[in-house]
């Protein structure tokens, strides 16, 4: 796609940066140990000082919470724990007093299985809800259907001994996998997201939505391509664009709604055709290839030091090949299910500043719509683990289990879990000095972390210099310099063991962004036509600290120093 088309295509949200919000932790209003809608709305103001435009509010519907609020049980209501519906309504009027836009978070791969359709589809075989969900017999010589295996561990069958079936579950035990094939189940879905449009909501993120359509031949994975645990089977599946464009036919587009699926496992090709605006899918997707630079051999339950090459190489390759797919990326760092980048791919101790402004200038500057993970904003790390009793997400205890039984020891296991589990993210937000970081006035439903009276909002928005300051100033370039938005992108480092490099060049200005990962100094030698540049037409938009390096031949830069210059002209 051209420069000239994809700026006739341009959206809102193009300039837009999203900040995602996980209620349970963000701010209580209630004494309940537990955020709650009410506490979202309190601190709107933040947020628009901050420059939002989208804020991502995660599932907040009825829900047993086994895994956090992502097995509904009712899409129509608001847990209590978080709120009234009133309180719902009213955080839509006070966004709209700001011009600011809701993106809700919907979960149509599965419900939980105490939601009334799955109630009624175990009654018997016969039920009209049966064929809501995915049910098989037992294997030929007993046992479950196949051997794909649960996101979470363990068999991804549920035998129900009511009805003497198998239920499919690809992630939790209580969460019931919809059966797509079902005409029936996409008219509830798409009438679900109309019951939240019709209230005002501005878009959707889409979770897991690329496993919906499963093969129907249910077979064994055979283990001839990597990780071997039936994923090759439901991951962009065959009839998945099908089932996504009856969704933009029927709700996204008449709605004008921005939406962003979560591709788990998916390709570029693949999101190319459900980003695309011809192909009337999505507005943007999520993909986490290079959030599994750690893994080795692409296990998240072993412990590696991250491969800088393949974290540049496949950021890289995206920014191109969507870029010329006419695909559109959901630029992240962090989210509720991975631990902080800040502790993963940087310094989060003696340089924690300066690396959380590096990572952000190094994704604030490609292609796509931003994400900022709450507490990202102020360079929040994982937080200090002391025992294993101090988690609480269901995948991190799962797999505890499962790594003693297999033999690892509990203090390996531990840190394994220390370092991968997802209740890194999920500590609360820390707004001030005071008891229990200012989140709550009760218990946490999850420890704080220790450091917050050095790591909070309330000191970092009085401080100029901070990371606060450094992420508000980069979501205001991205609403003013239009290379952000449409520059192609172009990889400078060549490979550089500490830095990574790179252009974004549209027909009027060029952005140069330069980052050292490292906690030595670098020296990057410029491309030769970056060497002469006119010192007139140079300016400095980014930084992370306040003495820039000297430009020239070769640029020294600190440790994890990162600086955004344009070249005007």
């Amino acid at each position: 796609m051209t420069t000239k088309s994809l700026e006739n295509q341009a959206q809102w949200w193009r300039k837009s940066t999203v900040y995602q919000v996980y209620p349970r932790s963000f701010n209580d209003t209630t004494g309940s140990g537990i955020g709650d809608i009410r506490g979202l709305t309190e601190k709107l103001d933040y947020l628009q000082d901050l420059g939002i435009d989208i804020v991502w509010l995660q599932p907040v519907y009825n829900s047993p919470q086994n895994d956090n609020g992502y097995d509904v049980s009712d899409y129509r209501s608001i847990d209590p724990m978080y709120g009234t519906m009133d309180d719902f309504d009213e955080l839509m009027d006070e966004l709209r007093k700001r011009d600011m836009h809701l993106m809700l978070d919907i979960v149509v791969n599965h419900s939980s299985t105490e939601h009334e359709w799955f109630q009624q589809s175990r009654l018997s075989k016969d039920n009209p809800y049966r064929d809501y969900y995915i049910w098989r017999d037992p294997a030929p010589g007993g046992g479950v259907p196949n051997n794909w295996q649960s996101k979470f561990g363990g068999s991804a069958w549920q035998y129900d001994e009511a009805t003497g079936q198998y239920f499919l579950a690809l992630f939790d035990k209580t969460q019931a996998d919809l059966n797509w094939e079902n005409k029936q189940v996409r008219k509830e879905a798409a009438d679900l997201m109309r019951f939240w449009a019709d209230k005002g909501v501005d878009g959707f993120r889409m979770d897991v939505i690329n496993l919906i359509s499963k093969d129907q031949n249910f077979p064994d994975d055979d283990g001839s391509i990597m990780t071997g645990d039936g994923r090759r089977y439901y991951t962009d599946g065959p009839k998945v664009h099908e089932y996504i464009k009856e969704l933009y036919e029927q709700v996204y587009g008449p709605y004008d709604l921005v939406t962003v699926g979560e591709m788990s496992s998916t390709t570029m090709q693949h999101c190319i055709r459900y980003s695309n605006p011809e192909e009337r899918e999505f507005s943007m997707t999520f993909n986490f290839h290079h959030l599994k630079v750690d893994y080795p051999q692409g296990k998240k339950w072993e412990l590696m030091p991250y491969d800088f090459e393949a974290l540049k190489g496949l950021l890289s390759s995206w920014q191109v090949g969507m870029n010329e797919g006419g695909g559109w990326n959901a630029l992240f760092w962090n989210n509720h299910d991975q631990p902080r980048a800040l502790s993963r791919f940087a310094d989060d101790g003696q340089c924690r500043v300066a690396s959380a402004k590096m990572l952000a200038t190094t994704l604030h500057g490609l292609q796509g719509t931003p994400y900022v993970f709450q507490g990202e904003e102020i360079g929040m790390p994982n937080p200090n683990w002391n025992d294993i009793s101090e988690f609480r997400d269901i995948e991190s205890t799962n797999m505890y289990r499962i790594m003693m039984e297999m033999g690892k020891t509990e203090s390996e296991a531990f840190d394994i879990i220390s370092k991968r589990s997802r209740d890194n993210a999920r500590t609360p937000m820390q707004w001030n000095y005071g008891g229990q970081a200012g989140f709550t006035d009760g218990t946490p439903w999850i420890k704080v972390d220790e450091r917050y009276p050095e790591i909070n909002v309330k000191m970092q928005r009085e401080d100029p210099s901070s990371v606060f300051h450094h992420y508000r100033n980069l979501i205001a370039l991205r609403k003013t310099e239009p290379v952000l938005i449409d520059g192609r992108y172009v990889r400078l480092d060549e490979a550089h063991p500490q830095v990574f490099a790179y252009a974004r060049i549209n027909d009027t200005d060029t952005l140069l962004v330069l980052s050292n990962f490292s906690s030595e100094k670098a020296v990057f030698t410029l491309p030769e036509d970056y060497q002469s540049v006119d010192q007139g037409k140079l300016e400095l938009v980014s930084g992370n600290s306040d003495q820039p390096p000297v430009w020239g031949k070769q640029i020294t830069l600190d440790a994890y120093g990162s600086f955004m210059w344009i070249i005007r002209g």
